[in-house]
């Protein structure tokens, strides 16, 4: 079994090559074409594991492995890899004593069709290089993954990308970091000369200067000087800036600036690590990933100033026995195993691939890990390291690593694997629902069971993904986050799973809800002989607040319903409302409470009192004013000025609330709230009104009641039709 031993080692194993304190566990995040996989590309080359730097438009980059990447020229799912770094961007300064710091690296998708991919890579790691575009500054993919680094209390570092484009401004992406991210974010970079001028960066904490090579086009030749003396200016101003913004959150530095005293530039790196480990600051870099300017001095901050496993916080879980009871989980390769299970990949060489985390102890081939979920063991016959689409055997993983086992069953992702003698159950990844569905059949009967294994195992790797049959129509239907997911999903099965099928027209995944409150009444009696059928549950039906979902409570007092009936009324009510009373939408946000009824000491049953909650809740329901609720999507158009009017006609006509119309750098910026249901089509459209010059991006925002004259439509297209047979 994995650590059985009682015998406490010290934090690091002798066995193992590179200490936890030389371990950065980092994700690359950002929105969209801001620079995500470039920027890894070029950590790669000039960490030496790669020796020619691939390009996203060629479809040759290390972490953008999968055809479907390379054909679309975007990320689609998270690539884990390893390099190593040896020395700072100077050349001269050795990393811990001449030992090589390990990064283990995550590439994250941009487009928000795939935001679990993020999810579940921000979940596990210790820190983040969070990406963003020098000339449209902070997006709406920025803020999304700027909340999910937030919510697992991730470490981060900005990278300002794209200054050699035209219209980059770092200023101003500094400035809206802190205006719509609320990040203490101060430069500890700040570039020398900009758009077609770029040269080099200027390293404010050292005061030194990196100058490139204009002729070498592999950013590997660059000089370290002093600064020119037309930025010596700008440099100290950002270093007095940078100072006064660690003072005020640092005793260390405070003391030294209220006394007057110099400031060595290692005591102020130590500081910043601290803060920015605290996740009280923000250290903002620029550069060009495409031009390879500022690569290497982004890899000595992650360095500098990114946490190693040891850190941050230890990991608390909780006891499976006793959910209240805390489980701390150090970072100690003595300690007892315990990790997370956060991916699942299926691989068409060695099979399903199950990335994980190891947070404490260490785990070999041929140990038993135990799962607190299903309460079962299983013995780890193979373990990986994974570099991309490269899988590399090994005989040990220690805490910190990021590995992925081979041929284990029956794990879901969020699974804590741990030692049996050490049960806790981690946090897992949370997942917003899928907002769009569409109906799916296979083209041939032999491809009915192809698509059945293909489904299933997609469902299993991708947790926004849903597989459900429509039980009034029979048709089979896939659920995900965008048009594209399930464009991606249609492909996937296609090439790995060889299933044609064809695909219906996009679907909503409207809600359900109620305005007031109400009470419904059940009743399930059967009477045909013998024993019958006896069941009767009253409720109260309330609308909750917006986003608390369903809330369930038992008021039943003097046994008015037996208690070992209870939970078979609750499974009804829950059935109820996973069926939906309008338009057979599962109904959110209510109250309900079960308060009172009657039994019959020979006829009651869970079956009849199942029904009766069921019957009780459909009352209710259609006494409580029910409405439907449609997704609105947060959308940003980027135009140029002449185009703003017809843009903002087409919001309009697509039932879309314009919430701000924002001047930024010789274009316009539209923000608006949009029905999902409004948005098919909209990337043919916005290219007709703007001649191709115009973009957008979009992402989920809430749901809202969908108007009466729409809710009419929907409610008439959504009327049951016959079954086939």
């Amino acid at each position: 079994m994995a650590s059985t031993t009682d015998i406490r080692l010290p934090v690091n194993s002798p066995h193992r090559k590179y200490a936890l304190e030389h371990t950065r566990n980092i994700g690359v995040a950002a929105h969209i074409d801001a620079g995500k996989t470039t920027t890894t590309e070029r950590i790669l080359y000039y960490t030496g594991l790669i020796h020619k730097m691939g390009d996203v438009d060629d479809g040759n980059t290390v972490t953008d492995w999968m055809e479907q990447e390379r054909e679309r020229g975007i990320t689609i799912t998270s690539a884990a890899t390893t390099c190593y770094w040896t020395q700072k961007a100077d050349g001269t300064t050795k990393l811990f004593e001449g030992i090589p710091l390990r990064i283990n690296i995550i590439d994250t998708p941009g487009h928000v069709d795939f935001t679990a991919e993020v999810e579940r890579s921000l979940r596990v790691l210790d820190g983040a290089v969070a990406v963003f575009c020098a000339v449209a500054g902070v997006q709406p993919q920025s803020e999304t993954v700027w909340r999910q680094a937030t919510k697992y209390r991730v470490p981060r570092i900005a990278f300002v990308n794209k200054m050699d484009r035209t219209g980059a401004n770092f200023e101003n992406a500094v400035s809206e970091m802190r205006r719509k991210l609320g990040a203490y974010a101060y430069p500890v970079v700040i570039p020398i000369g900009r758009e077609d001028n770029l040269t080099g960066v200027i390293d404010v904490v050292s005061q030194r200067a990196l100058i490139y090579d204009p002729t070498d086009d592999t950013g590997m030749r660059f000089q370290v000087t002093d600064i020119p003396d037309a930025l010596k200016d700008a440099a100290g101003t950002a270093l007095a800036e940078l100072v006064d913004a660690v003072a005020n959150k640092d005793d260390e530095i405070a003391e030294l600036v209220i006394e007057d005293k110099p400031i060595p530039p290692e005591k102020l790196k130590r500081a910043i690590r601290r803060l920015t480990c605290r996740i009280e600051f923000v250290p903002v870099l620029c550069g060009s990933a495409f031009k390879k300017r500022g690569v290497q001095p982004l890899v000595d901050a992650v360095a500098d100033y990114l946490p190693s496993p040891l850190d941050v916080p230890a990991t608390v879980g909780q006891h499976p026995a006793d959910e209240s009871v805390p489980v701390e989980v150090k970072p100690d390769d003595g300690g007892k195993f315990c990790s997370l299970a956060f991916k699942l990949w299926s691989d068409p060489f060695v099979g399903k691939l199950v990335f994980f985390r190891v947070y404490s102890g260490q785990l070999r081939k041929g140990d038993v890990i135990y799962n607190p979920r299903t309460r079962k063991r299983e013995r780890i016959s193979r373990v990986m390291m994974i570099q991309a689409d490269k899988r590399l055997d090994c005989d040990t993983v220690y805490s910190g690593d990021i590995a992925a086992l081979v041929g284990v069953k029956n794990i879901t992702t969020g699974d804590t694997l741990c030692d049996e003698e050490f049960q806790v159950l981690l946090e897992p990844p949370t997942f917003p629902e899928p907002v769009i569905s569409m109906a799916v059949e296979p083209k041939t009967k032999a491809d009915r069971d192809r698509m059945s294994e293909g489904l299933q195992r997609l469902a299993e790797e991708d947790p926004t993904f849903r597989v459900f049959t429509n039980s009034e129509t029979g048709q089979l239907i896939i659920a995900g986050m965008g048009e594209l997911h399930l464009e991606i999903i249609r492909d996937r099965l296609f090439r790995e799973f060889k299933v044609e099928a064809t695909a219906g027209a996009p679907q909503i995944a409207y809600r359900e809800t109620v305005t007031r409150a109400a009470e419904g009444e059940g009743k399930f009696i059967r009477q045909s002989g013998g024993r019958g059928q006896y069941g009767h549950a009253l409720i109260t039906l309330a609308p909750n607040e917006r986003g608390k979902g369903i809330e369930i409570e038992n008021k039943i007092v003097g046994g008015a319903i037996p208690k070992e009936y209870i939970p078979a009324v609750i499974a009804g009510i829950n059935e109820g409302i996973a069926g939906g009373v309008l338009a057979g939408f599962p109904m959110v946000d209510l109250k309900v409470a079960l308060v009172d009824g009657t039994y019959h000491e020979v006829d009651s049953s869970e079956l009849a009192f199942k029904m009766a909650g069921i019957f009780a809740l459909k009352d209710a329901a259609k006494k409580a004013g029910g409405i439907l609720l449609e997704p609105i999507m947060k959308v940003e158009c980027t135009t140029p000025e002449e185009y703003q009017g017809d843009l903002l006609g087409d919001l309009n006509r697509r039932r879309g609330k314009i919430v701000s119309i924002e001047a930024k750098n010789n274009a316009t910026s539209l923000h608006a709230h949009v029905p999902l249901a409004e948005m098919f089509g909209y990337a043919t459209a916005i290219r007709s009104l703007s001649k191709g010059r115009a973009a957008y991006s979009m992402e989920p925002h809430s749901f809202e009641p969908v108007p009466s004259a729409v809710a009419a439509s929907i409610l008439e297209t959504a009327k049951p039709k016959p079954a086939r047979t």
